[in-house]
């Protein structure tokens, strides 16, 4: 079998199986006990942390693999690559501004992603499965924070 096309099912697989626990958490909120809301709203938060900040390391990787950048290219990729994860930290403190500092985070590490992944070499395909991982998990996010306020 061809090792691109295996990579390539592998990583929509594995992307699309990371998106299972914003929607069960999603789902969770709008239909438990309200006693329990709490607890899987934290939950959902934790893992929009989680998953903000697994998305800087894509850079490193990136510019640990690619030799050929400029210096320039590569200062801006591994200060980028630090950014989600500081995000991310940032929204355990931001109170009731949690989510949408993450909601903001996810669109921000699209855009970057946008821009930087054609310096990689990497497919087009890629950034398509970020798109569409993104759209998921931001409305995700935010229909959990509607349901708090609905039914909190």
């Amino acid at each position: 079998m061809n090792p691109h096309f295996l990579n390539k099912r592998i990583i929509h697989l594995l992307g699309y199986a990371g998106l299972i626990p914003f929607v069960l958490l999603t789902l969770a909120c709008w239909l438990v006990n309200a006693d329990w809301l709490r607890d899987f709203i934290r939950g959902q938060l934790a893992y929009g942390i989680a998953a903000l900040s697994f998305l800087g390391g894509i850079h490193w990787g990136a510019v640990v693999l690619r030799a050929d950048l400029s210096a320039d290219h590569t200062k801006k990729a591994l200060i980028w690559g630090v950014a989600p994860t500081s995000i991310a930290w940032f929204s355990t403190m931001a109170g009731g501004f949690g989510f949408a500092l993450l909601i903001a985070g996810f669109i921000a590490a699209y855009q970057a992603d946008k821009r930087l992944f054609p310096w990689y070499g990497l497919p087009a395909w890629f950034i398509e499965l970020r798109f569409r991982l993104t759209c998921v998990a931001v409305a995700a996010l935010m229909l959990t924070v509607i349901a708090g306020n609905v039914r909190g």
